[in-house]
């Protein structure tokens, strides 16, 4: 094949022709169908809310096949789904966005950065109005009052009186120097000045009188609080108003990338302002804590976490670091990710994380004493993770329970935790995972989603606290994604399966209860005619005994000595194995069309993936290309066995980390695979972003070993299949710096059987049907001419 970096490669023209006699049967795949519009294959509801009334169900919906998506309405009452108007929109508030009061009578958001207030009567409100935003209001002192921020500040608004009040004083001004003194010949020139001068020493009059003035002010509300040049975030106030809990973040100063956009309206090149790389400086963060009684202010020491000195594992391997940390142990930083108050006002539990993210504790601070109490510590020598964790779920089921989910087990489970006995519960087990958790409006129930029931398919459950029971409360097969209406009686549901994209049904809150759908446009008559393979869902056995889960699709007319094509689907930690509509619906298709075409196509959840727990999740650790890898050797040793395709006819291709694995492929175990594209690949892992890649392999200049061991780059001597790399120019996330470090060193080490095609216009996730057609032509003409032989 050609090197190529921006030149198009043209399609042969017998293809193009049978291409275009394809296009006009309806039921015959071809890339040019498949990589239209998405709107080709029919429209689903996205962003199901139920509004603020609490008996309206809105989401985003297309049937009408316009440009974008407008907004829908049902109500249990009525189920047909009508548009709403411009002004209906504009009123329209999400559930997700109310806070209640601790009995859930009354509720208060924000709209349009002003504040409303329904009252318990039903009565809304609208507490502001102001050209300045005000931002995340909740109810406090003892829901008496509305708290909410403008700007950097905490403003009350009393309910009962309509009065308000600023409860905050940050300020970015420099604190006063008392310790600056004049000295004699300043402090005797001042004095005859103004003994000399009649107009100065009345200014200077007027100046001292209007400081008083201001100072006399000052002493009636709270005294400033210094911000020292860290910026203010996480602000949160107790339930009773007396505490206000922060952190003042000081941001790091890592040198920014930049990606170079060629092709503009301007017709120049203008540069777009890019992420930092992994290991770059990261920023500091402290936690605050001010009593409003007191006036004060405190800083919460880390030193009373436990394990704040330890030493990440993985400084072993550097023997000379690893004494040298040992010798002199310094305080690791932390961040708090979230505080939840009792509503009593007497405890905060504090959700804190490790910078290196190799722990997560939950910490109990008692206001009286500030000090802190271990609630529960997570610990991974790898990097802590998983549904419900990352991000956070935890709250109070009363003033002595917290509830939490952790990864302790491997899977992630539910628990509850006892402040006054330090008794710890678990109220889930087993070998699934609790992927979504929220509790009742009466605190004795959990609601929760999981894949109990297989890896691969969400239901959604009651969980009864006292008992400790579960009651399964969806049915449908796939996935389920459930939307609590405010009153727990009704249950929105947007489900799908395999071939079957996203619909919307509507069910009561009881077991056995029959789901009505409401919406029927998922599927257009065009993708209803087209014969969709439901690949199976099946496991095979890896080297070390574990089972992988894998999406299989088999060819029409299977016989011996068919070649066979992986997938790999991308990182960021999410599954594609599963029995719901995936997010790779091109892929799907592409996939069908190759099936069409004699190839076996398979799909794994490679180490790595979501849905299996904490040991799958972290099976990457220090080594991206190792066992994630091994996984797809292993299963091209399945297929040979069980299918009898043929060894030396296999290829596999993918996107971002998928384009990773393929390029790890190439050029690891090039006996294994014959073709591969890498689509917007990594190639070199010291070059992406930090939280992704700090978490998998630590920093380069603290772990060069998994660096080297994980980045293809070092690699790349290794390729003697054909390969295919693909990138978009603008891409932000990965960097086409990645795809050009690349070819340069094919081009060293005198490889010819490779090509790049670029993107000029294109991000990470490509956005033009032109771009996605032209990719999958090249794929799917890559493997015809390599694998056909």
């Amino acid at each position: 094949m050609k090197r190529l970096l921006i030149k198009a490669v043209a399609v042969p023209a017998m293809m193009a022709a049978v291409t275009a006699v394809a296009q006009n049967d309806p039921g015959v795949l071809t890339v040019d169908r498949i990589m239209r519009d998405p709107k080709w294959m029919g429209t689903s509801p996205s962003d199901v809310a139920w509004g603020n009334e609490g008996n309206t169900l809105f989401f985003s919906w297309n049937p009408e096949q316009a440009p974008a998506d407008s907004l829908y309405r049902i109500t249990p009452a009525d189920k047909t789904p009508r548009k709403l108007q411009l002004n209906e929109q504009r009123r329209a508030v999400s559930e997700s966005l109310l806070r209640y009061s601790n009995n859930r009578s009354a509720a208060t958001w924000t709209k349009d950065g002003d504040i409303y207030y329904r009252a318990p009567a039903g009565k809304i409100i609208r507490i502001t109005q102001t050209l300045e935003g005000e931002y995340n209001p909740v109810f406090s002192f003892n829901d008496t009052r509305i708290v909410y921020t403008r700007g950097q500040n905490l403003y009350s608004w009393e309910i009962a009186t309509g009065a308000s009040q600023q409860l905050t004083n940050f300020t970015n001004d420099a604190p006063p120097d008392k310790d600056k003194k004049t000295n004699a010949e300043e402090a005797w020139l001042k004095k005859e000045q103004l003994a000399l001068m009649d107009v100065l020493r009345e200014r200077n009059n007027k100046r001292v009188a209007g400081e008083g003035y201001t100072r006399a002010r000052e002493l009636s509300g709270p005294k400033p609080i210094y911000l020292a040049g860290g910026q203010l975030t996480g602000t949160n106030i107790s339930p009773d108003g007396r505490f206000v809990t922060y952190q003042l973040y000081t941001a790091g100063n890592g040198k920014r990338t930049i990606v170079p956009d060629y092709v503009t309206e301007s017709g120049y090149t203008t540069d777009i302002p890019g992420r930092t790389k992994v290991g770059s400086p990261q920023g500091s963060a402290r936690f605050f804590v001010y009593d409003r009684i007191r006036d004060t202010a405190y800083k919460i020491s880390t030193e009373q976490i436990p394990g704040i000195r330890d030493i990440p594992a993985f400084v072993k391997d550097y023997p000379l670091q690893w004494e040298r940390m040992k010798r002199d142990t310094v305080l690791r930083n932390v961040n708090v990710w979230g505080v939840e108050w009792s509503q009593n006002g007497r405890y905060a539990l504090l959700d804190i994380y490790a910078d290196d993210n190799k722990d997560r504790w939950l910490m109990l601070m008692d206001t009286a004493t500030r000090h802190l109490k271990l609630v529960d510590r997570q610990h991974d020598d790898a990097w802590i993770g998983g549904p419900g964790i990352s991000p956070r779920a935890t709250g109070w089921t009363d003033n002595e329970t917290v509830w939490f989910q952790s990864e302790t087990t491997g899977y992630t489970h539910l628990y509850l935790y006892n402040v006054t006995s330090g008794v710890k519960r678990a109220l889930t087990k087993g070998p699934y995972e609790v992927q979504e958790a929220k509790l009742s409006n009466d605190k004795k129930s959990f609601y929760i989603t999981t894949n109990q029931i297989h890896p691969g398919e969400k239901q959604f459950y009651r969980l009864n606290i006292k008992a400790g029971q579960t009651v399964q409360l969806t049915t449908l097969p796939g996935a389920n994604e459930v939307s609590l209406s405010p009153d727990e009686k009704y249950l929105a549901i947007r489900n799908s399966f395999i071939d079957k994209p996203w619909e919307l049904y509507l069910q009561e809150n009881r077991p056995g209860a029959h789901p009505v759908q409401i919406t029927t446009k998922a599927q257009s008559e065009e993708y209803r005619q087209i014969k969709w393979r439901i690949p199976e869902v099946i496991s095979f056995t890896a080297r070390d005994g574990a089972p992988v889960y894998a999406r299989l699709y088999k060819p029409e007319n299977a016989r011996p000595g068919m070649p066979a094509v992986f997938f790999v689907h991308g990182a960021g930690y999410l599954q594609n194995a599963h029995k719901w509509w995936s997010s790779y619906f091109r892929e799907y298709m592409f996939n069908n069309l190759l099936a069409d075409n004699g190839y076996y196509v398979m799909d794994i959840d490679y180490r790595g993936s979501a849905g299996y727990g904490r040991d799958w999740r972290t099976g990457i650790y220090r080594h991206m290309g190792g066992k994630d890898l091994t996984d797809h050797v292993d299963a091209v040793k399945y297929l040979t066995d069980t299918y009898k395709i043929d060894p030396a006819k296999v290829g596999i291709y993918g996107g971002s980390y998928g384009g990773f694995m393929t390029l790890m492929a190439l050029f690891t175990t090039p006996d294994v695979f014959a073709s591969g594209a890498a689509l917007r690949p990594v190639t070199d892992w010291a070059n992406y972003n930090h939280g992704y890649t700090s978490n998998i392999l630590n920093e380069p200049f603290t772990d060069s070993i998994a660096y080297h061991k994980s980045s293809p780059i070092y690699f790349a001597n290794g390729l003697k299949g054909n390969l295919l790399i693909c990138h978009g120019m603008v891409d932000v996330n990965v960097h086409y710096q990645d795809a050009v470090k690349l070819a340069q060193r094919l081009m060293e080490l005198k490889k010819a059987n490779w090509e790049l095609a670029s993107y000029p216009m294109e991000d990470h996730g490509f956005v033009e049907p032109v771009s996605w057609t032209d990719e999958y032509k090249r794929i799917f003409k890559l493997f015809e001419q390599t694998l056909k032989k």
